[in-house]
């Protein structure tokens, strides 16, 4: 039964890596380096459901990605056709 399941959830698996591969690459672009993400494989091998822990960083970290996101929310605005 679990290889039955591991086939089935290997679409999820390959999404939340890939998610996880860009939610530390698109910050890193910014100059932001993401210590501690990871993905909780075991609760996903129980579950079915992948979740995502984005762990622990130092203030300043976060409010870098705070600055990014609001510029890159402002760009948007900016930009968006409506």
């Amino acid at each position: 039964m679990s290889s039955m399941f591991s086939r089935a959830t290997a679409e999820q698996r390959r999404e939340v890596a890939s998610v996880v591969e860009d939610f530390v690459a698109v910050p890193a672009l910014g100059g932001v380096k993401l210590p501690s993400v990871e993905v909780d494989w075991e609760h996903g091998r129980r579950t079915g459901c992948y979740l995502i822990s984005l762990g622990c960083a130092r203030p300043s970290v976060l409010l870098r990605i705070v600055d990014l996101l609001r510029k890159g929310l402002r760009y948007e605005r900016l930009t968006h056709d409506d």
